[in-house]
């Protein structure tokens, strides 16, 4: 018995020697309560103590023996665990201490001695996310040894990391050695991860479909390399400020995963033109999706991303500085995007007339273009695209200031009748000019219109494009003091089709009047109502919609001037079925309108009484009461 109590291990079952220095410390209990879910509990029962009766001299003396499993060293207690009969045996005694869960976890899957627990692993049907604080090496053991029996680990994301007991490349190993269900993993603000664990992930977790890396710094092209060779699988990465992942791993994905459909880079500095070029020009590569953000790369990268990148269908490019106009005019040139649908170019200052214009010839089957912080493009290259882009359904403009009315309206008459959303944001350019009646001739196909935050926005450009857009159904107008009643009645004169959604948040001009013309004209239509910071909206408005409105179920009067009374007219709508009603910031909505609001509540999903100073506390907690179907903000 003492050759057991004083074994060292030397000899042992797990060639891997004792995993603690210290077994008192290593037998602390754990910190997961029963809530954990990764670990199970059996009930517990009260212990018995083995007392046997020993005779000394005329009477009986009781001696007590104690005996615990706990002296056995760890070589003895992983060969005892490795031959439990199933997931939820491991599971259970997984929470007796932290040291029998990091021998647990310690197992891999093809040393277990039992065919039911080496089959028990499920398909990877849970899911699993640890932040901040939760975010450590025990409760990934933890998810390692419980989630086998439950349906097998799917998806695993780690945020961030906890100061003092970090989740480490410890964690990421358990994980592999238990979790081979895992086609998903997350790792964000993780630093103390590095290629150990991760190449562990690509051993053990062949089946990867989908990476995410974000500010890793202890992350290589090694761990990319393993990745890249072990999960055939992999469709998706993401890599987002890893300063040591660059060309070499790029070039191994394109060589290994075959079946690598999505791709997103971000402010990775090592990453340049031999990656991009190893990644497209491999024969075997699939691209569909591509993003591409502050990367040094040249012209040379765009010019294979327009040869090769043949299956491509979304390619989204922001920050590359030293992206010259050569490389946009190359890369519409190639004729290689001809399945490009979604393009989206920002803070791109290579970004010309010539190459938008070549993109449109190049880009055939083009459907939505977003060009956001363009300095240098202007209104003959916005129009000379929309020419050559006949597909063109979606056109969304931001910040891109030497865009005028000549080309806005430009693009949407010779845009060969498919554009159906305009968008328009902080393009300063927009402002009242002369324009010819030619402009009105087309524009039929327009459904959705949005302009936001352009000061020089007016009257007058407004009524332009109500002549332009007859069959508008969608509007939203942001923050344009310059719009007025009379405007608003001159561009609803021209809209035959109904109003679906409109939205008037932040155009402070705007009074009863117009709004409540445009909801008699639209009620047989309308859905959907923003007048958030519309502070001139009083009752008046309030009873157009509750006698016009006939499937409003979303409607927004932040900081309007409505009261109590407007609140009571539309409740008594017996057609209206509101789903969400905000009316944040109303001062004048008090402790009276509680009533309508309940009568309301039966179809609300939704209610925002924020910053409503005149209903009291206990008001509130009635609403919270009796309206328990309904999210509440209060």
């Amino acid at each position: 018995m003492s050759t057991i109590v004083n074994y060292n291990g030397t000899d042992s079952f797990y060639p891997g020697g004792s995993l603690f220095a210290n077994y008192k410390d290593s037998s602390q209990l754990l910190s997961l309560g029963h809530h954990q879910g990764d670990v199970y509990f059996p009930p517990c029962k009260r212990s018995r103590s083995v007392a046997p009766f020993a005779f000394r001299g005329d009477g009986l003396e009781e001696k007590t023996r104690r005996v615990s499993i706990e002296i056995l060293p760890d070589e003895c207690l992983f060969e005892i665990f490795r031959r439990l009969p199933g997931g939820q045996e491991r599971s259970a005694c997984a929470g007796v201490s932290k040291r029998w869960l990091t021998l647990l976890s310690s197992i891999c899957r093809d040393e277990l001695c039992s065919a039911e627990c080496q089959d028990d692993e499920g398909e990877g049907f849970l899911s699993r996310c640890l932040e901040g604080e939760k975010a450590t090496d025990v409760r990934l053991a933890a998810i390692a040894v419980g989630s086998g029996f439950r349906g097998g680990l799917g998806k695993l994301s780690i945020r961030g990391s906890n100061s003092l007991r970090k989740v480490t490349d410890s964690g990421l190993k358990a994980i592999s050695r238990g979790c081979p269900s895992l086609k998903a993993l997350s790792l964000w603000s993780v630093p103390s991860v590095g290629d150990e664990g991760l190449c562990a992930i690509a051993n053990g977790c062949s089946l990867l479909e989908k990476l995410d890396i974000s500010h890793c710094p202890a992350i290589t092209n090694k761990a990319l390399i393993s990745i890249a060779k072990s999960c055939g699988n992999l469709s998706a990465l993401s890599i987002d400020s890893c300063a040591n992942i660059g060309n070499e791993s790029l070039q191994a994905l394109g060589r290994y995963c075959p079946n690598l459909k999505s791709i997103s880079i971000k402010d990775c500095p090592l990453v340049g033109d031999q990656g991009i070029t190893g990644l497209f020009s491999a024969e075997s590569q699939a691209l569909a999706k591509v993003k591409l953000q502050s990367l040094p790369v040249t012209d040379m990268s765009l010019a294979v991303i327009g040869h090769y990148g043949k299956m491509v269908t979304d390619l989204y490019i922001s920050g590359l500085r030293t992206v010259n106009e050569k490389g946009f005019w190359v890369m519409g040139s190639c004729q290689g995007l001809q399945m490009l649908k979604s393009l989206t170019i920002a803070s791109c200052q290579g970004v010309t007339d010539l190459g938008l214009a070549a993109i449109g010839k190049g880009c055939l089957n083009l459907k939505q273009l977003c060009l956001r912080k363009c300095a240098l493009l202007s209104d003959n290259g916005l129009v000379s695209f929309a020419e050559a882009a006949g597909s063109l359904e979606s056109l969304q403009l931001e910040e891109c200031h030497r865009i005028t009315v000549f080309g806005l309206f430009g693009s949407v008459v010779k845009g060969n009748g498919n554009l159906k959303a305009l968008s328009v944001v902080k393009c300063f350019g927009i402002k009242d000019a002369s324009i010819g009646s030619d402009v009105m001739s087309t524009g039929e196909s327009l459904r959705s219109l949005s302009i936001q935050n352009c000061p020089g926005f007016s009257d007058a450009f407004l009524a332009v494009l109500g002549k332009l857009c007859p069959q508008l159904q969608c509007l939203s107008l942001k923050n344009l003091n310059g719009v007025t009643d009379a405007g608003f009645h001159t561009f609803l004169q021209s809209c035959e089709a109904g109003l679906v959604k409109v939205s008037l948040s932040g155009c402070e001009n705007l009074t009863d009047g117009s709004i409540s013309s445009m909801i008699k004209s639209n009620g047989s239509t309308l859905e959907v109502l923003n007048l958030d910071g519309c502070n001139r909206i009083t009752d008046a408005t309030l009873a157009a919609v509750a006698n016009s409105c006939l499937f409003l179920r979303d409607l927004d009067l932040s900081s309007a001037a409505i009261t109590d009374y407007g609140l009571a007219i539309l409740a008594g709508a017996k057609q209206l079925n509101l789903q969400i009603l905000s009316i944040s910031g109303c001062a004048s909505v008090s402790n009276k309108s509680i009533p309508s609001i309940l009568k309301m509540g039966r179809t609300l999903v939704g209610l925002n009484i924020q910053k409503c100073n005149a209903i009291t506390s206990s008001k509130v907690d009635k609403l919270v009461e009796q309206l328990w179907r309904c999210d509440i903000l209060y």
